[in-house]
């Protein structure tokens, strides 16, 4: 195993009032913002300095009635083999494994238990 498999990655507040998210965050945590535009809708990294916080994104990818929430995204080794063992104890794939150039290839799953979580395999290639 790698010295990052299991750590916390990255985390990503998915909100209906992205402004608002920016402003408070921007308040009570001392964040900057740069901006990515994505086909979903422009993606906000909360930057600390020169440090890469979080991520804040509007509700345009997911399902109607999903709450605003925090998700967490857990560094694996292996995303294929980690959704398959999800699967095997029981737990729900909610997006199957995906690609993101220069970010790396994610899975948003359930664990046994019902609690969602991010699992992700960092890229080692740069973002273009």
């Amino acid at each position: 195993m790698s010295q990052t498999h299991g750590t916390v990655h990255w985390s990503e507040l998915t909100t209906p009032d992205v402004p608002k998210a920016l402003a408070y965050y921007g308040d009570v945590c001392g964040w900057t913002f740069d901006m990515m535009p994505m086909p979903e809708g422009d993606y906000h990294v909360g930057m600390l300095g020169e440090t890469p916080m979080a991520g804040i994104v509007g509700m345009e990818a997911v399902p109607e009635g999903t709450p605003p929430h925090w998700l967490t995204y857990l560094a694996v080794d292996d995303v294929d083999k980690a959704v398959a063992q999800t699967r095997a104890a029981g737990g729900q794939i909610y997006r199957d494994c995906l690609d993101v150039q220069g970010v790396g290839r994610f899975a948003i799953v359930a664990d046994p238990t019902g609690a969602a979580v991010g699992l992700i395999t960092p890229s080692d290639e740069p973002m273009e």
